[in-house]
């Protein structure tokens, strides 16, 4: 079978096995791949989604805004034709030697540098945390006194410390954002999100 074969063939047994939902189209076009890309159906009943989350997402996804990683690992998942032809900028500034050098300097840890260093970068964008809950608490803090300003904020640390608790708090939060709750997570969730934006910013008319 070709890959897109298989891909279609995923789909029909996923969407066959998850029955009757409660998702709107675009909603579960999202949790679809989360579940493509890990298997586990168990995201049906955690993923969470801030009302206006999927239009801040496809809105800052046209309008060619960049896109945020906490890890390499996210960043690669990341759909690059779909980035490039909505002409995105995609980063991850974790392997930055200024940032190992600032987080040394400051006690803090790179995630935590990072997530500074890239306030500026993800203005009117999409910041995605996948890995770190250092960096999503400190990004809801920058979001909180107004020194960072994403458009949607795609939070899913994976772990056992701090990693439900600083979803919690992002959930607790009004700002767009699309998380789940518990420990499960990582950057291949956090990239499947963003590719299924990109997917939907691509396929719906302008």
């Amino acid at each position: 079978m070709r890959p897109e074969e298989i891909e279609i063939l995923s789909f029909q047994i996923i969407d066959r096995e998850a029955g009757e939902h409660n998702f709107s189209a675009e909603q579960w076009a999202v949790v679809r791949r989360m579940i493509h890309t890990s298997a586990d159906f168990e995201y049906m009943n955690t993923v969470r989604f801030h009302p206006k989350a999927i239009r801040a997402g496809i809105t800052a996804i046209r309008s060619g805004k960049a896109i945020v990683t906490d890890t390499q690992m996210a960043l690669s998942g990341i759909r690059k034709t779909e980035a490039k032809n909505f002409g995105i900028s995609l980063h991850c500034l974790i392997g930055n030697p200024a940032i190992k050098e600032e987080a040394a300097k400051s006690g803090t840890t790179r995630a935590h540098a990072a997530v500074d260093a890239a306030a500026s970068l993800v203005e009117g964008g999409i910041c995605v945390i996948g890995n770190a809950p250092t960096a999503l608490l400190r990004l809801i803090e920058l979001v909180r006194t107004g020194k960072a300003q994403p458009a949607l904020i795609i939070g899913f640390p994976v772990g056992f410390v701090n990693a439900a608790e600083s979803k919690a708090a992002l959930i607790e939060t009004d700002y767009p954002y699309i998380s789940n709750t518990g420990r499960k997570g990582g950057s291949t969730i956090a990239a499947s999100v963003v590719n299924a934006l990109l997917i939907l910013a691509d396929s719906q008319p302008l």
